[in-house]
């Protein structure tokens, strides 16, 4: 299957997809703000720049878009891959996947907490308020 668009409207397509504030990036935000937890975003001194860190807490949240981070979960339909040009997708994504694991793996040993979340989760308000009050806790 051809691509539709012609390289310089796929270009200009791909050029505004936005890495952070995002809309399921400013939906966690403003949840754990009305929960009363303050954070800093995007450190770039931290593995990843996490989406949102709490310093006191030990913890990060990155919030994942489902295909850019290929969502496992089978209900998810957004992290499909793509019907066209496979060999370029499919490392690309791999690559994305492989990025974050590594991110997370060296948070970790810094002594960091990670949540990640996904994109079709934080659609839902009340689970999205639950998952940051249980990671959030301050057992």
């Amino acid at each position: 299957m051809a691509d539709k668009l012609t390289p310089a409207e796929r270009s200009e397509n791909m050029r505004r997809i936005a890495s952070k504030n995002t809309s399921p990036e400013l939906a966690v935000r403003s949840a754990a703000h009305r929960l009363g937890y303050r954070f800093r975003l995007h450190r770039k001194d931290l593995p990843g720049k996490p989406d949102l860190v709490f310093p006191r807490l030990g913890k990060v949240i990155f919030v994942h878009g489902c295909f850019w981070h290929q969502h496992k979960k089978a209900a998810c339909k957004d992290a499909r891959l793509p019907k066209s040009r496979r060999e370029y997708w499919v490392p690309k994504l791999t690559r994305n996947v492989e990025r974050d694991k590594s991110n997370q793996r060296r948070l970790r040993r810094l002594g960091w907490k990670c949540l990640i979340l996904w994109e079709c989760e934080v659609k839902d308000a009340e689970r999205l308020e639950r998952r940051l009050l249980q990671f959030l806790g301050e057992e």
